[in-house]
């Protein structure tokens, strides 16, 4: 499947880059002919904020960096990459009453395919590969079905 990076965008690490970057990354997706960017941006969302709240990328002068990729026409990958924690970002068990805790498990459902890998720079890239296409195949469980490279 043919790869074509479309964009890095960098924000700085506050909480109003959260929906900035929603947009840019749907402008970017939606630009480069991508049909249904709703998943990507709902991705993008939750990764920035994580980012935000949960890393250094969050303090005073911090960054949040965004790189999109097309995996063909009906695939997008999103990574986002923060400036390091002292944790590494894995899905929580929240309670009906905790206010947080649910941003990985909406990854998890939007994407084909998530995870988790360290930086050159000591920081952590967080990616997901998502469908941008109206009705994508469900078939996150068996990528042999929907010819996507595992």
């Amino acid at each position: 499947m043919r790869e074509e990076f479309l964009a890095e965008l960098v924000f700085p690490g506050v909480s109003r880059s959260v929906s900035t970057a929603r947009h840019c990354v749907g402008h970017v997706l939606t630009m480069a002919g991508h049909l249904d960017v709703s998943g990507a941006q709902l991705v993008v969302s939750e990764l920035v904020g994580n980012a935000v709240v949960h890393t250094i990328s969050g303090l005073p002068g911090g960054l949040v960096a965004v790189d999109i990729t097309a995996i063909g026409d009906d695939l997008a990958r999103i990574d986002v990459i923060d400036g390091g924690s002292a944790t590494v970002p894995r899905m929580r068990e929240p309670t009906e009453t905790d206010p947080r805790g649910r941003g990985l498990r909406i990854v998890d459902e939007m994407a084909v395919r998530w995870g988790v890998r360290g930086d050159a720079c000591g920081g952590t890239a967080v990616w997901a590969e998502v469908f941008t296409v109206q009705s994508a195949p469900a078939c996150a469980a068996d990528l042999s079905v929907c010819n996507v490279a595992s």
